[in-house]
């Protein structure tokens, strides 16, 4: 007996009919390639129950990873459930299901429910499984699942070896990733690039150099690191030296590449320079995607050339949220609230686009630097009525110095003790910073809500 999860009935099929066509099984093969929506899919789903389809595993296993992709898990995991006798290839595919929707528990709760039932896991199932616990920041059973890709003798695979270094770097553990690096007999490509990025990423430089330096092959990857490592440290000049030798060795650039350049450009605060790469982009063909589009906006704005941000953003053929938010926060920033309100207007207008935490701190930080009282109040009370966004810090601190600056202290008082419900530590520290600017100037309280003297300057991260 199956459950038709497509209409949500039990199709009882005798014995003798479980016997897949292998013609009907192509069909359904080349039905589900050419699948659009979750909806198309539950229809496929429906058919190959009809003509007894269900055994497939290669079927079931596509109907699984198209339910990852649409971010129905459930639905794979009935699919799954449903098979008899599931193959080490099904369950690393739902394995890695789990992790990429953000469930890497329940994955490594299934890799256990594998082991126990004795199906043998091969070198796909190690990736996927320390996948999810680098997703799980769990560094204890990392460590156990790399003791059992010792015992098991897949420690010598390329593929399970990258992903272990991976895995070690994310959990900051540089000498157990060096370890890894140093004991692998064959070095790949992916495994030097996994070395740089990982030493990139913490920090570690001059180390990262090292091992560039000695490269057997350089792809765009490792170049990018290097190029993308002093940026973030303020480096241009070498950042830049790194992007022409690559030219130099003729590999081309890529996206991430020149948004590397952009944070560059960002921390000199040179539009001048981030003009260049924004023209070599158009030259060299670069598309204006959401990544690149987004960097560029955030490097104009912050080196001070806000009307360039809203050329580069009225010239993007689309906009995600990062790229509204970007555009909504830089004009509060540059003292255009009413602009900046008018744009949040158009994006809500957008039905592919629902507004989250970052766009109402860009909002409020506008009617902050504006100082739109009344508009401020109404957008701080319909983030919740609205769109079920809870209030966060960022969101108060705007509030207390809109109301700071109408010297409505009072109102400020208020609005901090109707925390204490939900966050008296948030409470204390609003009404605490409050009281120490009687006299109505609340610009300087912001520094002592957060400890660090910063004032209400939204930043945004790029990548």
């Amino acid at each position: 007996m199956v459950e038709c999860l497509a209409c949500g009935v039990d199709a009882r099929l005798p014995r003798r009919l479980l016997r897949p066509s292998r013609t009907n099984s192509r069909e359904a093969l080349i039905q589900l390639q050419k699948c659009r929506s979750f909806r198309q899919l539950k229809q496929i789903h429906a058919q190959i129950l009809k003509k007894d389809l269900f055994r497939d595993h290669i079927l079931v296993t596509k109907l699984i990873r198209l339910c990852s992709s649409y971010h129905k898990i459930d639905y794979a995991i009935k699919l799954f459930n449903q098979l008899e006798n599931p193959l080490s290839f099904t369950w690393n595919i739902m394995i890695r299901a789990y992790t990429a929707n953000d469930s890497p528990g329940d994955a490594l709760l299934l890799y256990s429910l594998m082991i126990t039932r004795a199906v043998p896991p091969d070198k796909f199932t190690f990736p996927f499984v320390i996948k999810a616990c680098s997703h799980a920041r769990s560094v204890k059973r990392g460590k156990g699942i790399h003791a059992r890709v010792v015992k098991s003798g897949f420690s010598i695979d390329t593929y399970v070896q990258n992903t272990l270094m991976d895995m070690y770097f994310k959990f900051g553990d540089l000498d157990y990733a060096r370890m890894v690096f140093d004991k692998m007999r064959v070095k790949n490509v992916v495994s030097w690039t996994t070395m740089v990025a990982g030493m990139v990423a913490w920090g570690e430089l001059e180390a990262a150099r090292g091992v560039f330096e000695h490269m057997p092959v350089r792809n765009v990857v490792s170049w990018t690191a290097m190029v993308n490592g002093y940026a973030r440290i303020g480096h241009a000049s070498e950042a830049f030296e790194f992007f022409h030798q690559m030219q130099r060795e003729n590999v081309r650039p890529n996206e991430y590449t020149l948004v590397s350049l952009l944070i560059a450009c960002t921390k000199l605060g040179s539009a001048k320079l981030g003009s260049w790469v924004h023209e070599y982009a158009k030259r060299e063909g670069f598309k204006m995607g959401f990544f690149l589009g987004t960097a560029l906006i955030d490097m104009y704005s912050k080196c001070g050339s806000i009307d360039d941000a809203l050329k580069v953003f009225n010239e993007m053929p689309k906009r995600n949220l990062a790229t509204w938010n970007a555009m909504i926060t830089s004009l509060g920033v540059h003292g255009r609230g009413k602009e900046a309100l008018a744009l949040f207007r158009d994006m809500e207008k957008d039905t592919q686009m629902k507004p989250d935490e970052i766009t109402y701190v860009g909002v409020l930080s506008a009617c902050v630097q504006s100082s739109l009282l009344e508009e401020g109040y109404t957008y701080f009370v319909s983030m919740k009525q609205r769109y079920g966004i809870e209030p966060t810090i960022e969101h108060y601190r705007c509030m207390v110095e809109l109301l700071g600056r109408a010297s409505m202290i009072q109102e400020a008082h208020e609005l901090a003790k109707n925390l204490l419900s939900s966050d008296a530590a948030m409470s204390g520290r609003l009404l605490q910073a409050i009281g120490s600017r009687s006299d109505g100037n609340i610009n300087a309280y912001l520094g002592e809500l957060t400890g660090s003297g910063e004032n209400l300057c939204f930043e945004w991260e790029v990548g």
